[in-house]
């Protein structure tokens, strides 16, 4: 079976803001942790769901869903930048705006397969 890019990002990234929100955590910022698990868990979850979509407007709406959760990561991992006490997410807001992109393409592209 090929392997699935932004499956394999989604994924990969959920890894890395799990470590990141232990490091939160680590420091008792437990409210952003939790939000940050949230939106990103959900971003793969969507991601991974779509792939066994039932239609190709079931397949546009779960990726959808995830888009909406990277606007969500983003705005988080912005506050945690700019918050002088918070560990620095690093490139961790690079990341997510790469796989922003990606699944924005996979959107578009989708809506205008025949």
């Amino acid at each position: 079976m090929e392997e699935n890019l932004i499956v394999k990002l989604t994924y990969e990234f959920a890894l890395k803001i799990i470590q990141y929100s232990e490091k939160l955590e680590d420091k008792k910022k437990n409210l952003m942790a939790n939000q940050l698990f949230k939106s990103v868990t959900s971003i793969g979850a969507n991601v991974h769901e779509a792939q066994s979509a039932e239609s190709k407007s079931d397949f546009v709406h779960k990726m959808k869903i995830a888009d909406k959760e990277t606007y969500e990561t983003m705005y988080w991992l912005s506050l945690c930048k700019a918050t002088e006490s918070y560990p620095k997410p690093e490139n961790l807001i690079e990341e997510i705006e790469v796989i922003k992109k990606i699944i924005g393409k996979i959107i578009s592209s989708s809506k205008n397969k025949n």
